[in-house]
């Protein structure tokens, strides 16, 4: 296992890491109030805590569908969180042009499951000198993961970790093979779990996905058994009326006794 320093956080050292935040940037007050419940619900846990959010959803169902901020102004909101709160931060980049202005914002860049097996994108992430989360295809065999891991390190990445968001099983439904984290951690890299987007229900809602928000805790607490190097969420102070991922987004307000209940499972598992 090679572990992966983001920011003050080391992903892979032992410890379950958190990478959480709402899917899209809809505000700066948004991401604020997210940051600043999430970093005291994880100082109190001692949980190394690395905030999320994207500043451009491009790949949302419909065309006329909320993105975001935008890129300037994304960057800007991420760079003021990780000022304001001094935690790590991470977003997802689409093309090869933006790694190297979104890397001066975050610590850690994050490579789309539909995307990420795109050599050029991987290799401009990876000449950051910034460590690349790749989340893995929903059209990937966990074992395909092993030639991104090795794309990345030929093009100098200096930390690489791998995201399980689940896998396409027929039209509509995501799927998670358990067994998969084990073999991804096998390339030894640390091993994320996506425990939001795993239960979406891609496109399932007409123009917009749907999902299953009641199986987030079941999905997580097995991935936690299992094994797994961080955990990340998706989280929102109102679900229902978040303007992307509205069915998967978890309670802002439930994360504290989620993450409870997990860390105990996460020591039982360990000994």
């Amino acid at each position: 296992m090679h572990p992966v320093s983001v920011g003050e956080v080391v992903v892979g050292d032992g410890r379950l890491c958190l990478i959480a935040g709402p899917c899209v940037i809809e505000s700066l007050e948004l991401c604020q109030r997210v940051a600043e419940h999430m970093t005291r619900v994880c100082q109190r846990l001692e949980i190394p805590y690395i905030f999320k959010a994207s500043f451009d959803k491009a790949n949302r169902t419909a065309h006329d569908s909320f993105r975001g901020q935008g890129f300037e102004a994304g960057l800007e909101t991420l760079s003021r969180i990780r000022r304001e709160f001094g935690v790590p931060v991470t977003t997802d980049i689409h093309e090869s042009w933006q790694a190297a202005p979104t890397a001066e914002a975050v610590d850690l860049l994050q490579i789309p499951a539909f995307l990420c097996r795109q050599t050029d994108l991987l290799a401009a992430a990876a000449r950051t000198g910034k460590p690349v989360n790749v989340k893995k295809g929903q059209f990937l065999a966990p074992w395909d993961t092993g030639n991104i891991v090795e794309k990345l390190r030929a093009f100098g990445a200096t930390g690489v970790l791998l995201t399980e968001r689940g896998t396409s099983f027929g039209y509509n439904t995501l799927i998670v093979d358990m067994a998969g984290l084990p073999v991804m951690r096998g390339f030894g890299v640390p091993v994320v779990f996506d425990a939001t987007h795993s239960v979406q229900r891609p496109g399932g809602a007409g123009k917009q996905s749907g999902g299953d928000r009641s199986a987030i805790e079941p999905l997580a607490r097995a991935a936690v058994a299992v094994g797994i190097d961080a955990l990340f969420m998706e989280t929102h102070p109102d679900p229902p009326h978040a303007l992307s991922d509205a069915a998967t987004q978890y309670p802002l307000e439930q994360m504290e006794p989620l993450l409870q209940r997990l860390l105990r499972l996460w020591e039982a598992a360990r000994y």
